[in-house]
């Protein structure tokens, strides 16, 4: 069974759409969507501007007031929790057009925000603009910001077309729904099917890459579900997981991170929850192989055993946006440190590697890929406040905790490839 090809090639293609989605310099876009609406332009206007008398229909807002006499700006709180689960508050600038009813805009700024930096809005900027049609009126939204990587550019495209979503619903029902399709569980579900349907290719188009395949979608749910554990033990109450075909799973957490004791615990809970499977795997296949299971269970088992270790170590490597590189940042907080945990940890991914008889070739392929992307998405989203620092017990448990994983998925993998290539 050769599935060192295309697993290589999974990771040659995951690698140029993370650097695609997390790294690539976009540079300063902007996002228009024009809509047309059975309602007067005062009437809309009325819903569209922050201070109108309609704003109160979007369910993603509590509040909207002005800040002074002259309104020029204006404090709205969000549904959204901060660190401390209290609402998310930003300051706008408003700029309004000259006045040419039917026909409006205005402008905003963000120049203030209680959960970012104030560096996160710098290139942002929104307009929105109300024009009278024979039949009702137009609304045309533009937001501009300066993006590094496609990931942000599609997380505000969406955002943007949900809430125009929201509006007709409004329109139209007199009543807008918080939420949208992506998170619903159907749609979840739908693709963790199309998922595995497009890895199918990548192992075969027969019984066995099909099995692979689906093997590695539960795989990647288990992972995902375990970040969600974490988040849900931190508090986060809305914590829930998108789905992305190819890329594999994303746990969000319902709130910002409040502590670096919660950053490291959150992303190593992906491959811890994985780490509590590898002795169960094996006892199934023991038990399988020797009579006292269905035998039909000694493929399945021993192949998720491989494919949960390789998933759940590649994870683990000191990637920037990885579990492993999430991890090595808050356990080691200087430079140099993390230089050295961050080699520890390759040398024993790469040892595991050679282990398991991978040639030297392929090893130095997959170090100068590693280091490639190390180098990405280097720029964060700063919190307007320093996270809470690590204790030393807090700094020592996480980082045994990631040599721990690092340790029960390379042995999963050593173990399976032992079972199937030998």
């Amino acid at each position: 069974m050769n599935t060192l090809a295309p697993a290589c090639f999974l990771l040659v293609v995951n690698v140029g759409l993370l650097w695609l989605l997390m790294a690539a310099p976009l540079g300063c876009r902007t996002i228009t969507f024009r809509r047309q609406f059975p309602l007067d332009p005062e009437t809309l206007w009325q819903a569209v501007h922050p201070l109108g008398s309609l704003s109160g229909w979007n369910p993603s807002v509590l509040s909207s007031e002005p800040v002074g006499d002259d309104r020029r700006e204006i404090r709205q709180s969000f549904r959204y929790p901060d660190r401390r689960g209290k609402p998310i508050v930003r300051m706008l600038a408003l700029e309004e057009g000259e006045p040419a009813a039917p026909n409006r805009r205005f402008h905003t700024r963000i120049v203030d925000d209680s959960a970012l930096d104030h560096s996160y809005w710098a290139s942002f900027s929104e307009t929105r603009a109300v024009a009278s049609l024979p039949d009702g009126a137009e609304l045309t939204v533009e937001v501009t910001d300066r993006y590094r990587g496609l990931a942000m550019f599609l997380f505000r495209y969406f955002a943007l077309r949900r809430e125009l979503g929201q509006l007709r619903q409004w329109v139209e029902t007199g009543k807008a729904k918080a939420g949208g399709l992506i998170e619903h569980p159907l749609t979840q579900i739908a693709s963790a099917i199309a998922s595995t349907l497009i890895l199918w290719p990548f192992f075969g188009l027969t019984r066995m890459g099909l099995l692979m395949s689906t093997l590695l979608t539960v795989v990647i749910v288990l992972h995902e579900f375990g970040h969600m554990l974490a988040y849900r033990a931190f508090g986060h109450r809305s914590a829930r997981m998108i789905f992305v075909p190819l890329l594999g799973g994303l746990a969000i957490g319902g709130r910002p991170y409040n502590s670096l004791f919660e950053v490291a615990t959150c992303a190593l809970m992906g491959p811890g929850m994985s780490a509590f499977l590898v002795p169960i795997t094996i006892a199934v296949f023991g038990l399988a192989r020797a009579g006292d299971l269905p035998r039909i269970l000694v493929e399945p088992s021993i192949l998720l055993l491989l494919i949960l270790g390789a998933f759940n170590l590649l994870n683990l490597l000191p990637i920037y946006r990885f579990d492993g590189g999430q991890v090595l940042r808050q356990v080691f907080p200087s430079r140099r440190m993390l230089t050295v945990g961050s080699f520890g940890v390759t040398v024993l991914i790469l040892g595991i590697g050679w282990r398991i008889g991978l040639p030297a070739p392929a090893l130095e392929a997959g170090l100068a890929v590693f280091t490639l992307m190390s180098l990405m998405g280097r720029a964060r989203v700063k919190p307007r406040e320093a996270l809470v620092p690590m204790s030393s017990p807090e700094r020592l448990m996480a980082g045994f905790g990631l040599y721990a994983a690092i340790a029960i998925h390379g042995y999963a993998i050593v173990y399976a490839c032992d079972q199937l290539f030998t």
